[in-house]
């Protein structure tokens, strides 16, 4: 055999390197998953391309899963083991579990090849003993030895207990598991045709030409729903002519309501999905106001925006914490999309689950309502603040809406306008995965009396 063709065999496939890589990476770091697949994607061909996603997406869903496996075919616990040893079984695990279509073998030696890229070669015999052991149990359910009904969703779903106990209190028990269930569910294509820069009817035509089955969204006016995603829909989101963004998401343009030639602030506005829609919204005759504390952020939505040939956006740095650099009372429509935890984000970014915890739910609870007091003062009489989060936290949402109006005075709340069922008891919204199939959102609206 020459030289090359045992290097070629003892490769590792691209697919499975760069997903052995992307979660390496994110065990070292905050990185997302879904910005380091987008910054490689183009180093793999398409094939490969989607299969890395899978991979990726597939570990961080099933993590706590993957590892109860772990601990049983290894006889040991997860922690355990060296990094690099943990990603390739759980990488292993997967495909064994959930892609019928890689053959057993195929899984077991690209899992072995990836500890030797990672200089373990002492660790080939251990990953080739668990997962051979895999293929040979496969019915072994880690669900069977346990009896605790919070424990049992939390690894069924793969969420931390911790998260699916404060779920279970604030929705109950059955709630608590559709929405866990949900957040390891693929999540849908969601988009907008940006008007500043084609017809609807013509794109419509277009991707319908192209075989692309698309719908309105029921949710958001103006929102569409892709069945699956394709080079069209990509090339079209490169030319800033459909622009790739959750239909909860789109909802707050719509609730914030902004007008042509009114004053907007959009408070927390990187990487500018919000403020780019409402500019579109205004026909690009708005004097829009776009802050965030991170320049490096408030350059993509320039970019955004210049992608969208929309030239009424005003990119400001500032720091909302401590105060915003305006007159009080000089703004039309005011907009805080406030840093959270993400939590209704799962499906997109699982990885969160793994992040956060109690004690950020709190430190974030206290910085939104700061901001939201800070903004409240740059609201005209007469006109609208909207506070959203893409967190499903009472913490987040309804507290910070109390403690809104413990602390301020002058405010009504809106009567928001949109479908009545996303209405909740505390007359904001609320948009959650496993109902309404788009990310978690809520959405409360404020009036400044004249």
């Amino acid at each position: 055999m020459s030289a090359l063709r045992t290097i070629k065999n003892n490769a590792a496939s691209p697919a499975r390197l760069m997903a052995f890589e992307i979660l390496q990476r994110m065990e070292e770091s905050s990185a997302f998953a879904s910005v380091l697949l987008a910054t490689r994607a183009e180093e793999l061909e398409p094939n490969d391309r989607g299969l890395c996603h899978e991979l990726v997406m597939g570990v961080l869903r099933h993590r706590l899963w993957l590892d109860r496996l772990i601990a049983h075919y290894a006889n040991r616990e997860p922690e355990r083991l060296d990094v690099a040893v943990r990603i390739a079984l759980r990488l292993g695990l997967y495909q064994l579990r959930f892609l019928s279509r890689v053959p057993p073998s195929a899984a077991v030696n690209e899992s072995v090849k990836l500890v030797r890229v990672a200089r373990l070669r002492s660790a080939d015999s251990l990953v080739n003993a668990v997962l051979r052991r895999a293929t040979r149990e496969p019915e072994f359910n880690p669900l069977l030895a346990l009896s605790d009904p919070i424990e049992r969703i939390a690894v069924e779903t793969s969420h931390p207990a911790w998260l699916i106990q404060r779920w279970t209190r604030a929705f109950g028990i059955d709630e608590a598991a559709a929405f866990a269930r949900a957040n390891n569910l693929n999540p849908g294509i969601a988009f907008r045709i940006v008007r500043n820069r084609a017809s609807e009817s013509e794109v419509i035509q277009s991707l319908g030409a192209a075989g692309i089955s698309i719908s309105p969204s029921p949710l958001s006016a103006g929102a569409w729903r892709a069945e699956r995603s394709s080079n069209l829909l990509r090339q079209l989101a490169l030319e800033g002519i459909v622009y790739t963004q959750d239909e909860a998401s789109q909802l707050v343009a719509h609730v914030l309501g902004a007008k042509e030639g009114e004053r907007i602030l959009d408070v927390c506005a990187a990487p500018g999905s919000k403020s780019t829609h409402i500019a579109d919204l205004t026909n690009d005759r708005a004097f829009i106001v776009s802050g965030d504390l991170h320049v490096h952020r408030l350059r993509t939505l320039s970019s955004i925006a210049g992608t969208q040939q929309l030239s009424s956006i005003s990119a400001v740095n500032f720091d909302a914490l401590n105060g915003l650099p305006f007159a009080e009372a000089s703004f039309d429509r005011v907009l805080v999309d406030a840093p959270c935890t993400g939590t209704g984000t799962l499906q997109r970014n699982p990885e969160i689950r793994w992040r956060i915890s109690p004690a950020d739910i709190e430190d974030l609870s206290a910085r939104q309502i700061c901001i939201l007091l800070h903004a409240s003062r740059m609201v005209k009489p007469g006109g609208r603040l909207v506070y959203s989060t893409c967190s499903v936290e009472s913490e987040e949402n309804e507290e910070v809406v109390k403690k809104f109006f413990e602390e301020t005075t002058g405010f009504e709340r809106l009567t928001l306008p949109v479908r009545p069922s996303l209405i909740s008891a505390s007359g904001a919204a609320r948009i959650w995965p496993h109902k309404d199939g788009a990310d978690g959102f809520f959405i409360a609206g404020f009036e400044r009396r004249p």
